[in-house]
């Protein structure tokens, strides 16, 4: 019989770097689950990725045990990176922050793809592009 869920959390963490300071120690730490276990594990399992951004999705159960998923690094943080940029524009609408070309958009669909609501990676790269013009990036093939 499997265990019975008690909380489902979601948190961005920089890879490899988790202490149980806040926002890890605060939201582990009010369903009772071992903090320092949870950290050692997470930067175990995130040290190939350092320097990232890394969403993750925390079961704990009712034994205060848990598990985690790993998920993809942010859309942002992956436009940012492509297209050497510090943060996007003011005013997304009125003013450009830089450019992005159609393949940089097609490489990071394919790695967000697990992560996407889409059915194919035409429909990916449509989010992704969106999201790049929400920052204030032109799109450029």
């Amino acid at each position: 019989m499997s265990k019975k869920i008690k909380a489902t959390l979601k948190l961005q963490i920089q890879a490899a770097s988790a202490t149980p300071a806040p926002p890890v120690g605060s939201s582990l730490g009010q369903h009772g689950v071992n903090i320092m276990d949870f950290c050692k594990k997470f930067n175990a399992a995130t040290a190939s990725r350092k320097g990232e951004t890394v969403p993750v999705l925390i079961n704990i159960y009712t034994d205060k045990t848990f598990d985690f998923t790993l998920k993809t690094p942010p859309v942002t943080e992956l436009l940012k990176k492509r297209a050497n940029i510090k943060s996007g524009a003011k005013n997304p609408g009125k003013e450009q922050c830089g450019t992005i070309k159609i393949k940089d958009i097609e490489e990071i669909a394919k790695v967000k793809m697990p992560d996407l609501n889409a059915c194919d990676i035409e429909a990916a790269k449509k989010i992704i592009a969106g999201s790049a013009r929400s920052m204030g990036l032109l799109v450029v093939d």
